[in-house]
């Protein structure tokens, strides 16, 4: 019986049906309790290093200093670009990846020997990616160890991908207190890459499917310049509509909606938009020249255009000039009292970043009475609206046990939040545009490259090309391409990485790859424990998987009071399974009822028919010249039926008996009736 994919056999007057139900992966809650403040006040070191660092005199490091062996000088090349890497580790890597898209076997073995050269002769990156290929068995015979001995090289080399591989490790086998000194060297560069005063949307990678279907609707609006939407809104902009001129010079400042980040673009489209009177691109204009962003450095345009933005009512400009107040860039000297007076400003209005910069305030002692409690619960506002340098502030205190009790692993995970929106995210993004031009194989490795550095998207997302694509795939191993069994096998172990992440579908996923037997053993026992884990996760298809696996003692016990309970709890989590449930609950009862009897071997029986059926109105009913032959029958078989039905019209009313009680026909239908010859 098919339970996967939410599809279900049922009861309803001997006819069966298949009802999908909707999942969608639940994103991880953290929350904090009161328990969790601590009531020392001492600070131990939480806001030594500066907050405000963001203004400082010195220039903004590139990505390429923050991520040393970055692959963007391969994906967007520039010349100002200083490559911290050998010659020979970017020549193999352009190899990697371009054999990836070819599918040139051949050409990998030359990449990974020319790597593994550079790895030998000590190059950390290089070292980098040698760890990546002894960890998914890429022209090597996978090795943990190797993995984990080539990422410790690098990692000590300053490599910060492998960085974020060993804080995943260390997490995985709950070693927090390793994880968490990595995580929170990694928050901190990611921090250190964040904008000024108005962080960037909280962009997560874009997960290419839905459920076991491609998720259509996200890869519409990644198209970046290519997608239609885009080019509509470039035209309405050149034809002067200053609204569309904002949005664009937002999606280049961000790099949002598939579009690379492009300062200079997004400083002419936001200029555009002032023009004709646009005030949300003040405030950016600011950020801009307080950042140096496609321009020179300039604070005291950036103080003239946050003015202007918060005297407009964009309140979150707010968060700028009290930055400028108080590093004293700008103004006349440093004002700590006008910071926070701005800062609550911001609050007043319900801004994020202001409650993460009284936060800061309160922290340091800045200007107000050190109170580190009430510092906690302007990051606590902070990080529930999202803000991510709330969640590194929280993070500290969790680490330091400085606000907030103690917890490594609550630390943990608030560093990890922060560290995957280090500048190495960008992988992601390069994955998504391979995908959206059809080259699946790089797509395929990127994603790879990302899921040893514990991102959950990407995880699935490889798993799911792996599934998808098969062969297309471009999946290598050790000494070709990857076999059936060998993919399924990679997927499965991805999908379970998900899952350990809080994918429900993936354990859902995981469970009918045991149900059914896809790539592994068919193993009824372990099914349910899949199932059980993204029950779990409140996931309502695995809650009615359970039922029926203990209405029919499959991998669990025969038990109908259970099978019934598990049924409830998935018509509780999600309404959409009424009609499912309440057609199993019919089943159950009769199963109750009539137990051994010919209709409950009936309904057993059906799982094993309907595909067949289905499979024969497939191939048979819908092939096209048969549709059309049906067709034809069905319409002659009307024909003849209403033929025959008005013909015994006629021959009761014509029945002299009948007539005297016959109703004298109606004139139209006596003449629609004679036009049919007798």
């Amino acid at each position: 019986m098919r339970i996967s994919g939410c599809g279900i056999v049922v009861l309803s007057l001997l006819v069966f049906s298949f009802v999908e139900l909707n999942v969608h992966a639940r994103p991880v809650v953290l929350v904090l309790s009161n328990d969790d403040l601590n009531s020392g006040g001492d600070d131990n070191g939480v806001g030594e290093s500066s907050d405000f660092d963001e203004f400082g005199e010195s220039e903004p490091k590139s990505e390429e200093e923050l991520d040393p062996g970055s692959w963007r000088s391969i994906f967007e090349p520039d010349d100002s670009t200083v490559q911290a890497a050998s010659p020979q580790y970017y020549s193999g890597l352009k190899k990697i990846l371009s054999a990836a898209s070819e599918g040139n076997f051949r050409l990998m073995e030359e990449a990974v020997d020319e790597i593994e050269a550079a790895s030998s002769a000590g190059d950390p990156h290089a070292q980098s990616i040698m760890g990546f290929v002894y960890g998914i068995g890429m022209m090597r015979e996978k090795s943990k160890s190797k993995s984990f001995l080539h990422h410790n090289f690098a990692a000590a080399g300053g490599n910060m991908q492998s960085k974020m591989a060993l804080a995943f490790t260390y997490l995985r086998q709950d070693m927090h207190d390793k994880a968490v000194q990595l995580y929170a060297e990694l928050a901190e560069t990611a921090v250190n890459s964040f904008l000024i005063s108005k962080d960037s949307p909280v962009v997560e990678p874009t997960r290419i499917h839905s459920g076991t279907e491609e998720n259509k609707g996200a890869l519409r609006k990644s198209r970046g310049e290519e997608d239609e939407d885009f080019q509509i809104l470039e035209y309405q902009a050149q034809k002067g509509n200053a609204n569309a001129m904002y949005k664009i010079g937002l999606f280049y400042y961000f790099g949002l909606r598939g579009l690379r980040r492009d300062h200079t673009k997004a400083l002419h489209w936001f200029l555009k938009a002032v023009d004709k009177g646009e005030p949300r691109s003040m405030e950016l204009l600011g950020e801009i020249y307080a950042r140096g962003a496609g321009v020179e450095r300039n604070y005291t345009k950036a103080l003239e255009w946050l003015t202007l933005a918060a005297k407009e009512g964009l309140y979150s400009a707010f968060n700028g000039i009290g930055y400028l107040y108080v590093k004293g860039y700008g103004v006349d000297k440093k004002n700590y009292t006008k910071a926070r007076e701005y800062f609550e400003k911001a609050v007043d209005n319900e801004d994020p970043s202001g409650h993460y910069n009284l936060g800061v305030l309160y922290l340091k002692g800045i200007g107000v009475k050190r109170d580190v409690r009430q510092a906690t619960k302007y990051f606590f506002v902070a990080a529930n609206a999202g803000q991510p340098k709330a969640f590194y502030q929280l993070a500290k205190m969790f680490h330091t046990g400085v606000g907030l009790k103690k917890n490594l692993e609550m630390a943990t995970s608030f560093y990890k939040l922060v560290a995957e929106r280090g500048p190495w995210s960008s992988l992601s993004r390069w994955a998504l545009e391979a995908y959206l031009k059809g080259d699946v194989g790089k797509a395929l490795i990127l994603y790879s490259r990302m899921v040893e550095m514990g991102y959950e998207v990407a995880q699935s997302n490889a798993a799911w090309i792996l599934d998808k694509y098969g062969e297309r795939s471009m999946c290598m191993g050790v000494s070709g391409f990857c076999t059936d069994k060998e993919r399924h096998e990679r997927a499965h172990s991805l999908w379970w990485r998900a899952s350990e992440q809080g994918n429900e579908h993936a354990a859902l996923l995981i469970g009918d790859a045991y149900y059914y037997g896809r790539g592994t053993e068919r193993d009824f026992v372990r099914a349910a424990e899949a199932y059980m884990h993204a029950k779990s996760q409140s996931n309502a298809q695995a809650m009615f998987n359970l039922g029926y696996m203990h209405e029919h003692g499959q991998g669990l016990p025969f038990d109908l009071h259970l099978a019934k309970r598990y049924y409830d709890q998935a018509l509780q989590s999600d309404a959409a399974a009424r009609l499912p449930v309440t057609l199993a609950l019919a089943s159950l009862w009769l199963r109750r009822n009539y137990a051994d009897t010919v209709l409950v071997r009936v309904v057993d029986s059906l799982p094993e028919v309907y595909p067949k059926v289905e499979t024969w109105i497939e191939n048979v009913v819908f092939e096209e010249g048969n549709a059309t032959i049906l067709t034809l029958f069905v319409c002659l078989i009307t024909i003849l039926y209403l033929r025959e039905r008005q013909r015994r019209q006629v021959v009761v009313v014509a029945d002299p008996v009948a007539a005297d009680v016959a109703q004298p026909l109606d004139a139209d239908v006596a003449q629609h009736l004679a036009a049919f010859p007798r």
